[in-house]
């Protein structure tokens, strides 16, 4: 094929996914393969590609690739979430656009707008994913909320409570007064927020004042009461102080009124009260805080609940009903100022919780909730980690992951929503109620339960709310090969445990825990065997990318300015495990310039012309990166096995750039317009083919379309790169590797003393070496001549006066020049060399005294250690010797 002068991403990256898809390479069946499976995290049907899924997929695919091309029946199953929360919102606020409330609607119709709704919005971001290139069993794609996938949730629920695990009572709940239902813990987001601290008067009730009028406190009989939410003080049942507090022995057994309303409370004394915070006493509000009410239930107080789901304050209240909590906590601020109740307010920083799906303040809320106990799940959970059968990578993870299963909390399941799940629970007219799959199957068990054989359908109403939605995300390794339904089907049995899970740290609890927990009490096993911790993506700031704050770019204007591969490799390039990123563009200009190096590489191999009768004069060069690249590849394969991605790219992009288009290429190339031999081409192409393998699973389109190129001889329809075998390590040459790496220092040297000195490359120069090392150079001569336009090349016994000299592990190289050499500018660069050396050398032999490090490092590492400081001594003695000569 005719190549074009640059690589061109548009033109290439459409037309090979397309031919993937066509010949279902992607596609995966069970057989005697060995499988590698991985199942996406589901991304939201709400959800838009963003830089967090660009790097969470490009691992995924990176991994798959890889699979596929180690000859493994590679399976990535993809999918999205229902998401609750976020798409009703999505769906309210569409029918608010079309002037209907969901107030307005029954069930089922909003339903049928929700459907609506995810069949024009739900695809997006997996049509989006395909531009990355994301290699996933499209035919497989499943969404939570598909009839299989719900049938499995509701199995699940009725499986836990007959089992004992799932239960109904009132516990106080985060609630989001936007979203109008209970969240989990691991869904509120702390933030610290400026607020107000108000120093209210609370006044204590007097047996001598009658407070059938209005009575002003004055200063001998209040207490000040300081708190950030002056709108539930109507709420308070009870002041609380330490009864170790000498300040306040005399309120022991008093009460006080709750300022605008004038409702007596008691006085109540509890070690709990902090007593150097704000004023001592504490206002115990149990309807509005977790930490009251269990102090209310401890005190036997009464619960009074002044807000409504919206946020609003109710009738119990009594004051600026109907008002916002946050307008009210103004209004009475000045109320409470006129009524000469409030003593002064200071500005204050403190954490809130807000709703991860809305964004809303969480209002701590007493509700009847559906809750499924954690502890006896969470102990084989946390097993399967802590005995290493399900590695986290990486390791620090273990900690907090065992943090969080030592103190698990039981799970609030129920959603105050429509769209999900609903839960499979019928209220009867007594009040009971019974768990069932579907109404029939109720209506039997109410009879059953009630003895009451009229009963009917009629009778009973099924629970409005719907399960969470990570109750159905949990099942998803199972659900998605329908092990619920089916649970001995070929699917499930042949992919399942999956190999590697790829998701964010922040969801390790309440998803990778869970579906842990999932797999061990629904199949017996773990659900996968390593879980890839990627970091949160930030900008050079280190400011996590939103587009609230607008420092993140859009993944798909990134795509179409550097090419699919060029973002893939700029987002690696800046991604260790666990590990916050600081991405920015110029990571992906990074990774477009190394497709384009590629490129260009390419074209300079297929522009040569072959001359058969040609001998080969580049023995030394072709068996040099043979053994680089087994070497490279070594290091690749170890880094992979370690799942260091980002370091496994770094090694593939040093092979590429410096060993190949550096220094293996400019070896071997031949004059200007003349040819090049058969053997050297032969070599040259089959290690470019080699390459371009390695390079497959990181740059997929680039690979592929370089693949087909004619001079890799006729390809077959299948005979594609995404399929094709990754090389294995052959034979490693150390002793050559060593010298070469000698060589490409004299080589460097030299260049370094061309542009010292303005002498032009093309300009030869002649060099000479004494040699200490006993290193043959003879059969370096042609590559030293040819990269160094070097005419004349000779071994002497002693130094050469007059020359620049220079060394290169112990040997010593003299380059006589023209003009007279300047014995200061020498000196003084004698001596910068000098003190370097003694540096070096001085933490060298820090390292090979610490005993430590002795006692704990491998062999291999100490014996290069060792080599360091010989090589540095040998160079610091030619240098002392050098600075001698010229009388420094």
């Amino acid at each position: 094929m005719s190549i074009a002068k640059t690589y061109l991403p548009k033109e290439t990256e459409d037309k090979w996914y397309s031919y993937w898809l066509k010949h279902d390479f992607f596609k995966s069946v069970p057989d005697e393969r060995e499988p590698y499976t991985i199942v996406i995290p589901p991304p939201n049907v709400t959800g838009v590609l963003h830089m967090g899924h660009m790097l969470n997929n490009t691992i995924q695919d990176v991994l798959v690739r890889r699979a596929r091309m180690k000859g493994k029946n590679a399976c990535w199953v993809p999918g999205t979430d229902h998401a609750s929360i976020a798409t009703e919102a999505k769906v309210v606020a569409m029918l608010k656009e079309r002037g209907i409330s969901k107030t307005d609607l029954t069930r089922p119709e909003f339903l049928t707008y929700a459907w609506e709704w995810k069949e024009k919005y739900g695809g997006i971001i997996l049509d989006q994913l395909k531009k990355l290139g994301a290699s996933c069993d499209w035919d497989r794609t499943k969404f939570t909320m598909d009839p299989e996938m719900s049938e499995a949730v509701i199995d699940t629920f009725i499986h836990l409570y007959k089992k004992g695990l799932i239960y109904r009572g009132v516990r106080m709940v985060n609630w989001d007064p936007q979203g109008k239902t209970a969240v989990s813990d691991e869904e509120v987001i702390r933030k610290e927020v400026n607020q107000k601290l108000y120093y209210i008067k609370y006044e204590v009730v007097s047996e001598l004042v009658s407070k059938t009028a209005h009575h002003v406190a004055t200063p001998t009989n209040y207490l000040t009461i300081a708190t950030t939410r002056p709108e539930t003080i109507m709420a308070d049942a009870a002041i609380c102080i330490n009864p170790n507090d000498e300040r306040y022995t005399y309120l022991h057994g008093k009460s006080v009124y709750i300022p605008l309303i004038q409702r007596i409370i008691p006085v109540i004394l509890d070690e709990y009260v902090t007593m150097d915070f704000g004023t001592g006493c504490l206002k115990v509000t149990p309807a509005h805080d977790l930490n009251d009410y269990e102090l209310g239930i401890k005190h036997n107080l009464p619960v009074i609940d002044i807000l409504d789901d919206d946020g609003k304050l109710n009738e119990k209240a009594q004051i600026l009903v109907g008002e916002d909590r946050f307008i009210a906590r103004k209004k009475i601020a000045v109320l409470l100022e006129e009524a000469g109740a409030l003593a002064k307010v200071e500005d204050y920083k403190s954490q809130i919780g807000f709703s991860e799906r809305t964004d809303a303040v969480i209002e701590p809320k007493l509700s009847m909730q559906w809750f499924c106990k954690m502890g006896e799940m969470a102990k084989p959970a946390l097993d399967y980690v802590l005995n290493g059968e399900i590695k986290l990578i990486p390791e620090k993870f273990i900690n907090t992951y065992r943090h969080w299963m030592e103190n698990v909390r039981d799970w609030n399941i129920s959603r105050q929503l429509w769209w999900g799940q609903q839960i499979p629970a019928w209220y009867l007219p007594n009040g009971e109620f019974v768990i069932a799959k579907n109404v029939d199957e109720a209506l039997t068990e109410a009879k059953l339960k009630t003895q009451n054989p009229q009963l009917t359908t009629d009778d009973l109403r099924q629970d409005p709310d719907v399960v969470d939605t990570w109750f159905s995300s949990w099942l998803w390794p199972i659900s998605v090969f329908d092990g619920f339904k089916d649970p001995n089907n070929a699917d499930i049995n042949y992919y399942y445990p999956t190999n590697d899970l790829v998701t964010a740290p922040e969801i390790l609890f309440f998803w990778v825990a869970r579906m842990i927990m999932a797999g061990h009490e629904f199949r017996g096993e773990l659900p996968f065997k390593n879980v890839y911790l990627t970091g949160i993506v930030r900008d050079k700031l280190g400011r996590k990318m939103s587009k609230s704050l607008g420092n993140s770019p859009d993944p798909l204007d990134l795509i179409e300015q550097y090419g699919a591969d060029g973002v893939r490799v700029g987002m690696l390039l800046c991604s260790p495990a666990g590990n916050d990123l600081m991405f920015d563009v110029s990571y992906c200009e990074q990774g477009r310039n190394f497709a384009n190096k590629i490129w260009n590489a390419f074209k300079l191999i297929k522009g040569w012309e072959v001359d058969d009768s040609l001998e080969n004069p580049n023995e030394i060069a072709i068996e040099w990166f043979g053994s680089r690249f087994n070497q490279a590849l070594g290091e690749i394969e170890d880094n992979f096995g370690q799942y260091r991605l980002s370091e496994a790219l770094m090694a593939t992009y040093k092979l590429v750039w410096d060993d190949f288009c550096a220094w293996y290429l400019e070896m071997i190339k031949p004059a200007y317009q003349q040819p090049i031999d058969k053997i050297t081409y032969a070599a040259t192409v089959q290690y470019f083919e080699n390459i371009l393998k390695v390079l497959h699973p990181f740059m997929p389109f680039l690979t592929e379309e370089l693949w087909h190129d004619e001079i890799f001889g006729e390809r077959a329809e299948m005979d594609c790169c995404i399929v094709a075998q990754l090389p294995n390590i052959g034979e490693i040459n150390a002793q050559l590797l060593g010298e070469v790496e000698i060589i490409k220092t004299v080589l460097t040297q030299i260049r370094y003393i061309r542009n010292k000195n303005e002498i032009s490359p093309k300009e030869a120069l002649e060099l000479s070496y004494k040699s200490n090392s006993g290193i043959n150079y003879n059969q370096y001569e042609a590559i030293i001549a040819k990269l160094g336009n070097i005419s004349r090349f000779a071994m002497v016994a002693d130094k050469v006066s007059g020359a620049v000299n220079f060394i290169a592990s112990t040997d010593e190289f003299f380059i006589p020049l023209s003009q007279n050499l300047d014995p200061v500018a020498e000196c003084a660069r004698l001596a910068k060399e000098k003190d370097y050396l003694l540096g070096f050398l001085k933490s060298v032999n820090a390292k090979l005294g610490n005993e430590r490090f002795m006692a704990n490092a491998k062999p291999e590492i100490i014996e290069i250690e060792q080599r360091k400081k010989a090589d540095a001594e040998a160079k610091l003695a030619i240098i002392e010797q050098n600075i001698i000569d010229l009388a420094c």
